[in-house]
């Protein structure tokens, strides 16, 4: 909670996290499936209760956060969410739909079941990010001036596309002005992560981007302030 009440003190207005959840479907914001990285205690979440995991501290003083802590202490602030497994499925929908969150979340997922689970139960009010299989055609279609066979009936239920600046597999940039333009062109928001370096910052945002996820919050600021685009 201490990171996050940092960045809304900077004046952000969104943020990002990762979400687990423990054996008796407590929603964590969380990173790593395990403890045992930054924390004081060890074990896999997945295989843990709450009780369990609510006394390992980060850094050694720092509790684990509850996603429902993080949308209850700012009403206003809004989450991007990355379900990192398919047990944090369901306390995640439980937990939009009880705190009447949907609205105020983009759910993003590495798999392609995942996105489309949490899609299926809360419907096409939710913002999502595309899936890696949505990524791939919209990257095709970029290179290829091309949009594939029946696009229109294939169009993504999806609001952005969250992409690296670059995949080591693949010999071009992931992030160029025609993957911005061709995704613009479907009315998608372009989000890279993770982005740390000032002059990475400025290149993507010369290129048109819509958002850039960092760990160096601080310094994204000082790159939008240079620019007179922080909002602040």
């Amino acid at each position: 909670m201490a990171a996050f009440e940092a960045v809304v003190r900077l004046g952000y207005r969104y943020v990002e996290t990762d979400v687990r959840a423990t054996s008796d479907g407590v929603l964590l914001a969380f990173h790593d499936a395990t403890l045992d990285r930054v924390t004081d205690r060890t074990g896999r979440i997945a295989e843990l209760s709450y009780p369990e995991v609510a006394q390992a501290r980060i850094a050694g003083t720092e509790p684990i956060t509850l996603l429902a802590d993080l949308l209850g202490t700012w009403p206003s602030l809004r989450v991007n969410v990355d379900v990192k497994e398919p047990s944090a499925i369901r306390p995640l929908v439980e937990l939009l739909r009880r705190t009447a969150a949907v609205d105020r979340v983009c759910v993003a997922s590495f798999s392609n079941a995942r996105l489309g689970a949490v899609r299926a139960a809360l419907g096409p009010r939710l913002c999502t990010s595309m899936s890696i299989e949505e990524t791939a055609r919209l990257r095709a279609a970029s290179l290829l001036s091309w949009a594939g066979p029946h696009w229109a009936q294939r169009q993504p239920a999806a609001g952005c596309v969250q992409v690296p600046p670059r995949v080591r597999a693949v010999p071009v940039p992931m992030v160029d002005r025609r993957f911005i333009a061709t995704a613009h062109s479907r009315g998608l928001q372009v989000h890279v992560w993770t982005v740390n370096d000032a002059s990475e910052m400025s290149r993507l945002l010369d290129l048109g981007v819509d958002g850039i996820i960092t760990d160096e919050a601080g310094l994204l600021r000082e790159v939008l302030q240079a620019r007179g685009a922080w909002p602040g």
